[in-house]
């Protein structure tokens, strides 16, 4: 049992023993301080008593477990915890709603216009940003996950890549699509056939004559210019195995000007990015019946 858990949680010996104790010293606690609470009442024992007992019992807990965490070097662990069982009733309320995940690598803004555009009346509460996945720490996408009270994963090379592709934690926060705001991993092929036409992404160049392996950012803005081309813009696709491949869902031109630079042309496809990449999303959604 010991060794389930363990593996279930990816703690060691030690830090097991004192998950357990926080437990058992926290559910004391919350029991202590909910019986101290109801003595301000005049009831007696009765059903009511109870009633209100397990109420404040239920409200006390996650305080409770959180308060004793932090001496016994667990907070973080806890805190993790507790937004995991939150989600899980968030998403049991909403069992109709689409949970999304944004992957992103940067300052996150156009992971920002998606979070607000999707948290106005959260769509008619039938899509849902449940998580923000990052490959770089202390980065601003994370940040404005923060400030939105999103759950985020931090993920790690080796494992995104070679292991479990982090699959499992995307279906306990019941993620049903994954959008690509800026996030420059390409995606293992296991993690594609996981969500098979789920995930999509968004090009800053007109596919599919400006893609391909490095080819992000502002090196897209410095060929598109090089070439003397007349035009670019975005391209809205669904990601396959191979860069910049997938089927084009949309796209939005602008013009290239002769003094255009790499961040004059940057800030024309930023607008075009800002303006339609949420739409898009949703008429996905739409097409695909997920809302």
């Amino acid at each position: 049992m010991l060794e389930k858990l363990k593996k279930h949680w990816k703690v060691n010996g030690i830090n097991l023993l004192l998950i357990i104790a926080t437990f058992a010293l926290g559910g004391s606690l919350c029991g202590f301080a909910g019986r101290k609470i109801l003595l301000f009442t005049t009831l007696d024992k009765g059903f009511t008593w109870f009633f209100l007992y397990i109420i404040l019992v239920t409200l006390l807990w996650p305080l409770s477990v959180i308060l004793v965490s932090i001496p016994l070097g667990q907070y973080a662990f806890f805190k993790k915890y507790i937004i995991r069982i939150w989600n899980k009733i968030i998403s049991k309320k909403k069992s109709n709603a689409v949970n999304i995940a944004i992957f992103a690598s940067g300052a996150g803004t156009n992971a920002k216009k998606i979070i607000e555009y999707f948290s106005q009346n959260e769509r008619e509460n039938k899509a849902i940003i449940r998580l923000i996945v990052c490959n770089k720490p202390g980065v601003g996408v994370l940040d404005i996950a923060k400030k939105n009270n999103i759950s985020t994963i931090l993920i790690e090379k080796e494992r995104f890549f070679t292991g479990d592709f982090y699959v499992p934690e995307l279906k306990e926060h019941h993620i049903d699509m994954i959008v690509l705001a800026g996030f420059l991993w390409k995606l293992p092929a296991e993690l594609i056939h996981a969500y098979p036409k789920k995930i999509i992404n968004i090009h800053p160049a007109l596919l599919p004559k400006f893609g391909g392996k490095g080819m992000f950012g502002k090196h897209v803005h410095e060929v598109v210019i090089s070439k003397k081309e007349k035009e670019s813009g975005i391209s809205i696709h669904f990601v396959d195995e191979l860069y910049d491949h997938g089927e084009i869902i949309f796209q939005a031109n602008c013009a290239v000007t002769d003094s255009d630079t790499t961040e004059t042309l940057a800030e024309k496809i930023h607008l075009l990015e800002h303006a339609h990449y949420p739409a898009v999303i949703e008429s996905v959604l739409k097409k695909q019946n997920l809302r």
